[in-house]
């Protein structure tokens, strides 16, 4: 389906074309060309007038706020403002919060950089904002048939990470400092998200190479502090000096079990989680965290309007790009003992949001 946005940008080539034409003939004097290249709808904004809009589920968790500061750091390198928003896991707040923003300013300008909710919300925020004519960038969440290419001309990209890789890279982290025996218990993230349903994949992958090690339990902490903490206590009391690992979908949730495992006087214990948040890499800097991977929150956040800037300025054409680049797993870092001091402080580098560097830390193509 064309979009009423679409419309007007293919109007605004024609437009163009025909006065460049008239130029051409001598019948037209002083017209001014669109300076956007071959795309004109992708030059079709000054610098100065477009919005950028990163959203995420909040900024309690460490990884998140790190996101939107890789946001603001982009924006601020571009002499711009990035409008940051939260919508604490609730998916119909997040999808009126986007409709909110969408009825400001002009749509056509405008960039979000979003994590949906779940797979299930994806869908219907590509909808709004295909009408909208805004452009997207996704991360991490949504249904296996829902793709960019498939007639969505503003929704840029869907950047996720390879969830079976790091769920089993943290799960042999784990199984080797046990010395590949013992008990351990999982927390999983919101089993609605790909990134939950993936890194679990990983840790069963693990569990089926490592007969010594016996998955004691698992349970749901939809990737929260507090719900871990009080998961882990549960299991704690259930299990005991049986558990010698906790798995982590989430590094909020491995330090949720830290801090159980702590109140309960249970030392000695392999712990790991994903995202590489501050604390946790101090924590394995520090030798009471095993692991975490990194996926660089600060690129994240600073990458979906980086790919938007470049697009509404003409430096980057969304038609012109392949499957791969508009679905794509990107790069990831184990985050052990060797590396943990020189991971402590993550901070966007703006090297990497520069137009020609936007596609570097593709690893491959999300089938």
């Amino acid at each position: 389906m064309i979009t009423t946005a679409v419309r007007r940008r293919r109007a605004l080539a024609f437009a163009v074309a025909g006065l460049t034409a008239l130029a051409l003939a001598g019948c037209a004097s002083d017209t001014t060309s669109n300076d956007g290249g071959d795309d004109p709808a992708a030059a079709a904004c000054a610098p100065e007038d477009i919005q950028l809009v990163g959203q995420v589920r909040n900024e309690t968790n460490p990884y998140e706020k790190a996101w939107l500061d890789g946001g603001d750091a982009f924006a601020e390198s571009v002499g711009l403002t990035q409008t940051r928003l939260t919508y604490d896991g609730e998916s119909p707040k997040q999808q009126e919060q986007l409709r909110q923003t969408l009825s400001t300013g002009n749509p056509e300008c405008m960039v979000l950089n979003v994590l949906p909710n779940g797979d299930s919300d994806t869908a219907p925020i590509v909808a709004e904002v295909d009408a909208a004519g805004a452009y997207l960038v996704t991360h991490w969440n949504k249904p296996a048939d829902l793709n960019p290419w498939d007639g969505h001309d503003t929704w840029i990209s869907h950047i996720t990470f390879n969830g079976v890789d790091a769920g089993g890279q943290i799960a042999d982290a784990i199984f080797e400092a046990m010395g590949g025996e013992g008990g351990i218990i999982a927390l999983q993230g919101i089993l609605d998200t790909s990134a939950a349903k993936d890194r679990f994949v990983g840790l069963q992958n693990s569990l089926a190479e490592n007969p010594g090690i016996t998955l004691l339990d698992e349970q749901a902490a939809d990737f929260d502090r507090t719900s871990a903490f009080n998961i882990t206590k549960t299991l704690i009391t259930k299990h005991g000096d049986a558990i010698k690992g906790v798995w982590a979908a989430n590094d909020d949730m491995a330090l949720g079990a830290m801090q159980a495992l702590e109140a309960a006087g249970m030392s000695g214990v392999a712990v790991a989680g994903i995202d590489a948040v501050p604390e946790a890499v101090q924590a394995v800097a520090d030798g009471n965290m095993t692991a975490t991977v990194s996926v660089d929150g600060p690129w994240q956040g600073g990458i979906g309007l980086a790919m938007g800037y470049c697009a509404l300025t003409g430096e980057l054409s969304v038609s012109d790009m392949s499957n791969e680049q508009r679905a794509f797993f990107a790069r990831q870092t184990l985050i052990n003992a060797d590396n943990a001091e020189a991971n402590l402080t993550p901070t966007a580098n703006l090297d990497d949001f520069k137009c020609d560097n936007l596609f570097d830390r593709v690893t491959g193509p999300v089938s």
